[in-house]
């Protein structure tokens, strides 16, 4: 097989004006990866002609696969057939079997179809169909000057459909892929990316099959460990070798791997454990008993949570004494405490957690923004109540307040003690 260089096109203003996230070019550049084709152009154009047709043709002279995504509905500003068949120099007509089927979904539903509906039944003359299952824009492969064009909706649900089933195996069977890429990530919580890749720089820097790739998430790093094989068994072999030596240097940071969560860890290790939670959240809003509640099984193992924003909430419900607040404040270690011992007791579970804080735009109780106090009551065990100084807007600054409380239930799960940060 030949190295194959691709490019992506995503056709929409409402990408360009960001009121949609293209997660349609992240995805296809992630799956191309996976079978070893190289992604090196993303382009982003409006529903304007020329520029269309600027991009398209620039595509067609620098690139051997273009994918194209968007553009192909019944509205007018549906450019993307058009001008495709300008540039590529093709034939448009209307395939009957497709237009038969779109007029039956107008009947069965019993709805108008309006002649702009016909638009979704014309393809290319000189190109393959590639069947939507999940709408009516049909998928589309069709070759200029020994280049490969495939078109897509911009529908996400209907654009995987259509690559899932018949693009990416296309292009499998085209190119001749013999070889397959086999890929793993591995997660790590609680150690920054440029310290993780420190730790890990001569390995990374070393390996060529897997290749290791660094990435940053949301309060946590990823490795991306990438193997170019014969099969399957052969490239997880390899990265078995790699995996081995990193886990070696920065194993206690390690908490999962492919599509794992923290929430997702902590839920499985509290039911291992046969254990419990409950969470009184005052800057969080109950964010983090939600990360865990939203997973199937949570509720073998939170019997409840009370999110007490107000003082007097957190005074009546949460039976927080009157005369601590006065003395100490909302925004302290001595209220995060009583609040993890007082949840713990409600809601008669294992382990309680607090969150309260100020999450901005101004100070508060002469506490900067971004102070946030977590308690964690566990057990008979003594109250541990952390504070944290965390940087960003208001809901970054709640979004790692909850992250954080994730990595200490974590830690105390896995390791049965407290990280020191």
């Amino acid at each position: 097989m030949k190295n194959v260089n691709a490019e992506i096109i995503s056709v929409g203003s409402e990408l360009l004006l960001g009121q949609i996230a293209d997660t349609n070019a992240q995805w296809i550049s992630q799956q191309l990866a996976e079978i070893g084709i190289n992604v090196y152009f993303h382009h982003t154009v409006g529903d304007n002609e020329a520029r269309l047709t600027e991009v398209m043709t620039l595509a067609q002279k620098r690139s051997d696969l273009v994918i194209v995504t968007g553009g192909l509905g019944p509205t007018d500003d549906d450019l993307t057939r058009d001008v495709a068949a300008k540039v590529l120099q093709k034939n448009l007509v209307v395939e009957e079997s497709i237009l038969e089927k779109i007029e039956q979904y107008f009947v069965k539903n019993n709805i108008a179809m309006s002649e702009n509906n016909r638009k979704q039944a014309v393809v290319f003359k000189e190109g393959i169909i590639l069947p939507n299952e999940e709408g009516m824009a049909q998928g589309m492969y069709v070759e200029h000057e020994k280049k490969s064009w495939i078109f897509l909706p911009g529908v996400p649900r209907e654009m995987k459909s259509i690559m899932v089933k018949h693009g990416f195996p296309f292009l499998q069977k085209k190119y001749q892929m013999n070889k397959q890429i086999v890929s793993k990530v591995l997660r790590f919580i609680g150690i920054g990316e440029s310290i993780l890749e420190d730790r890990l720089s001569d390995i990374i820097r070393e390996q060529t099959n897997p290749t290791i790739a660094p990435l940053a998430g949301e309060g946590e790093v990823m490795l991306r460990l990438t193997a170019s094989c014969q099969n399957e068994a052969e490239g997880f072999a390899f990265i078995q070798v790699v995996e081995d030596k990193i886990l070696a240097r920065v194993g206690k940071y390690h908490y999962g791997t492919n599509d794992d969560t923290l929430e997702s860890t902590v839920l499985q290790l509290l039911k291992q454990l046969n254990l419990s939670i409950a969470s009184a959240e005052s800057i969080t809003g109950g964010r983090f008993i939600d990360r865990i509640i939203s997973l199937p099984g949570a509720s073998q193992v939170v019997p409840g949570s009370i999110v007490c924003y107000q003082r007097e909430v957190k005074e009546k419900v949460l039976k927080i004494d009157e005369q601590l607040i006065e003395k100490y404040g909302t925004i302290s270690e001595q209220c995060a405490t009583k609040m993890a011992e007082n949840i713990q007791q409600m809601m008669n579970s294992t382990i309680g957690i607090s969150f309260t804080g100020n999450a901005g735009p101004d100070m508060s109780e002469n506490k900067p923004v971004g102070t946030v106090f977590i308690g964690l009551k566990i057990g008979t065990k003594e109250v541990v109540c952390k504070k944290y100084q965390f940087t960003g807007v208001r809901n970054t600054i709640r979004n790692r307040a909850v992250k954080k409380g994730l990595e200490l239930i974590y830690h105390y799960l896995k390791n049965n003690n407290l990280p020191t940060v």
